[in-house]
């Protein structure tokens, strides 16, 4: 959706639990870890019964925060991206930004309050990523996944953006990012 100031610009809601880019990143990010705790729990433990209590925690927790996701984002993310002749920018869409922002300060205050420095690490951490940029001269690798309509862009080692198109404007947006970015072709089958 390109405009009168060369600027592409548009909106999508991206389901959660069903879009496989966010899955992957998911399992990276949450599965791994409680995967190994799972693992150490089960083994640790011998044949002892308390051990399946600690897995059953950990299994109450993911479906206490999938029924979170599910209650307060409706199971969605609300993006939007701005493409100009300077970068990319990605951004949580208004009302979902400002959800996170409420639950982001819960998290620092309480986790201030109890004593634990890393909760309210992560609030900010969390907060700090409602907004990213990132230059068309610092992207390194460019992924193409035609099938999820999504195109992955890789600059430095924390700059790393998801470009979630419409299947309408998948095309048009792949052609500006291989026009601005012509040397980085990756294709990917999704």
């Amino acid at each position: 959706m390109e405009n009168s100031t060369g600027k592409t610009e548009w909106n999508i809601s991206v389901p959660i639990f069903k879009n496989t880019v966010i899955l992957q990143q998911l399992g990276i990010a949450v599965g791994i870890p409680f995967g190994i705790v799972a693992l150490v729990v089960g083994f640790a433990s011998g044949k002892s019964i308390y051990a399946l209590y600690g897995l059953g925690m950990i299994g109450a927790l993911f479906l206490l925060a999938w029924l979170f996701i599910m209650a307060v984002y409706r199971g969605k993310y609300e993006v939007e991206f701005v493409l100009d002749d300077k970068g990319v920018l990605c951004r949580t869409q208004a009302e979902q930004a400002k959800k996170n922002r409420i639950i982001n300060t819960l998290t620092v205050v309480l986790g201030l309050f109890s004593g634990k420095p890393s909760v309210a690490g992560a609030g900010m951490l969390a907060q700090s990523r409602q907004e990213m940029f990132i230059k068309w001269s610092n992207i390194t690798k460019v992924k193409y996944k035609p099938k999820s309509h999504t195109i992955l862009l890789c600059g430095g080692w924390i700059e790393k953006v998801a470009l979630f198109c419409t299947e309408d404007n998948y095309s048009s947006v792949e052609q500006e990012v291989m026009a601005r970015t012509g040397r980085l072709k990756e294709k990917a089958d999704d």
